[in-house]
């Protein structure tokens, strides 16, 4: 497992809360909180696109 920095966990009103995380390579994660050893990976610009949308409200079912 790569060495992943998280940040504090983010969460919606009456959803899961999740967690961004970067590591040394500038790859992007994201994992439910107290999940994050299963973990999804993927460039950091589309992780951004993803959390933006759901903190917009455009993908609340994902969580």
């Amino acid at each position: 497992m790569p060495e992943v920095t998280w940040e504090e966990p983010f969460c919606g009103e009456g959803n899961n809360c999740f967690r961004l995380g970067t590591d040394a390579d500038g790859n992007g994660y994201i994992a439910v909180a107290g999940q994050e050893e299963r973990y999804l990976t993927d460039s950091l610009e589309a992780l951004r696109t993803l959390i933006a949308d759901i903190k917009a409200g455009k993908a609340d079912h994902l969580l």
